[in-house]
């Protein structure tokens, strides 16, 4: 196997993991900030702050700690209950034939909002032993047919740890799908060579979910690493959050689906955010989310509309939400209202 590109390696080594460090162009109380990254770690690698043009804006918010993630109360550290689905640590077995399986411990940027910022950055998150006992039970576990690795971002294990862990899978007959869930081609683009491409296309079928909140996350390096995995033959999905002033208005949420479709991504899931101790002051209303959607149909491409999503609290799982288009219905029509706010009869059979 060839030696990884180093570039990469370089960029992630000079992460910023302490606010003292910043940069004098980025306003914050670093003092402050320090109560904030003893208990949440920090790390944004140059490339990602390089997209920061002004205090608070949409990049600054996701990588910049805030004292809020400290002061407010509101939340919970397992918003999901991913710990009490969790036959072995790192995996939870919450579906039928499905299973997520932290893989990684480390993210190229770690998100403010994260729902697992309870672990995030800690060793303790994904170890060999807990990798080694997560494949043991999917081995074990024949009604297990889809694995989403995850993390942490799957993305940042070495090409040699990554292969490992692909080829454990896909020799085992029952896995028919593996998944990775990924903000590497968003946060740290040039992780995504050559090499990593040629040996993710060899365990198709393969899909890859990204993680893009903002139209300006999408640069030309961004770009050119979705081609790359998509030249490898592996669909590309995004999961992006609705965020509080990050992303909440209806103009940059379909600027983002459009952009996502040039570089090959399809729009997958847009969800409402997860109630994350830390990360209160990112919950938009349930409305706001609602209201974009409404604001999407009708008036971009169907390609360009994911759907939205709330993550149930307690691990109840993802039911997806629609704005209301039904009117009324009777037993042979419906009255339903359309994009432009015009009701129609439509005819339905018994």
């Amino acid at each position: 196997m060839k030696s990884e590109n180093p570039p990469w390696r370089a960029i992630l080594s000079q992460s910023i993991i302490s606010p003292k460090d910043l940069p004098a162009s980025i306003e914050a109380d670093r003092d402050l900030l320090q109560e904030v990254t003893a208990r949440y770690p920090m790390r944004i690698n140059p490339y990602y702050l390089a997209l920061v043009k002004r205090k608070g804006d949409p990049i600054y918010r996701q990588c910049i700690p805030d004292i809020r993630e400290i002061s407010e109360a509101s939340g919970v550290e397992d918003p999901l209950n991913e710990e009490g689905d969790s036959p072995v640590p790192g995996l939870t077995h919450r579906y039928p034939d499905r299973v997520l399986f932290l893989v990684s411990s480390r993210c190229a940027m770690y998100c403010r909002f994260c729902n697992r910022k309870r672990k995030v950055g800690r060793d303790s998150m994904a170890s060999r032993e807990s990798i080694r006992e997560g494949l043991s039970y999917i081995r074990g576990h024949r009604e297990i047919r889809d694995v989403l690795l995850s993390g942490g971002d799957p993305l940042l294990l070495s090409n040699r740890e990554l292969s490992s862990i692909l080829t454990d899978l896909r020799v085992m007959p029952h896995v028919e799908i593996i998944r990775i869930g990924t903000r590497v081609p968003c946060t740290l683009p040039q992780r995504i060579t050559p090499q990593l491409a040629h040996i993710l296309g060899r365990f198709k079928p393969l899909y890859i979910n990204i993680h893009f909140n903002h139209p300006d996350e999408i640069t030309e390096e961004a770009s050119s690493a979705c081609n790359r995995l998509a030249d490898a033959g592996i669909p590309l999905g995004c999961q992006t959050v609705l965020l509080r002033d990050v992303n909440d208005r209806p103009e940059i949420i379909s600027a983002l689906m459009q952009k996502l479709l040039t570089i090959r991504v399809r729009p997958y899931y847009l969800f409402q955010a997860d109630p994350a101790k830390g990360t209160s002051h990112f919950w938009p209303p349930l409305d706001r989310g609602l209201d974009i959607m409404a604001a999407l149909q009708g008036h971009t491409s169907g390609l360009c509309v994911p759907h939205f999503a709330v993550d149930l609290l307690g691990g109840g799982g993802k039911v997806p939400l629609l704005p209301e288009y039904m009117v009324e219905r009777g037993r042979h029509s419906l009255v339903a209202r359309n994009y432009a706010g015009k009701t129609y009869r439509h005819p339905v059979s018994d």
